[in-house]
């Protein structure tokens, strides 16, 4: 005689509201990069707000994301690789 024993369903991790900010240079020709950045790995954005100024050197990018809380480190560390990027950092 056998014995099996299930083990419970694995749970999708629960989806987390984070606010991101990434200081980039390159102005408006770098926002592509950085949206494209967060789509190709299809969190879902929620809010995004970007601050472009003349003659300042650093540009600002914040939006409001869902992503598992595992992820976090994950995608500021894949945003801080982009070139344009200076620092990303939760707000």
């Amino acid at each position: 005689m056998s014995l099996s024993v299930e083990s419970p369903a694995t749970r999708p991790a629960m989806l987390l509201r984070r606010r991101i900010a990434a200081y980039f240079v390159g102005g408006v020709d770098a926002v592509p990069t950085l949206v494209g950045a967060l789509a190709q790995r299809g969190h879902l954005v929620h809010e995004l707000s970007v601050d472009i100024r003349d003659g300042v050197r650093e540009s600002s990018m914040v939006c409001t994301i869902l992503l598992p809380s595992d992820e976090t480190e994950h995608l500021l560390a894949h945003l801080r690789e982009l070139p344009a990027v200076v620092s990303a950092e939760l707000v």
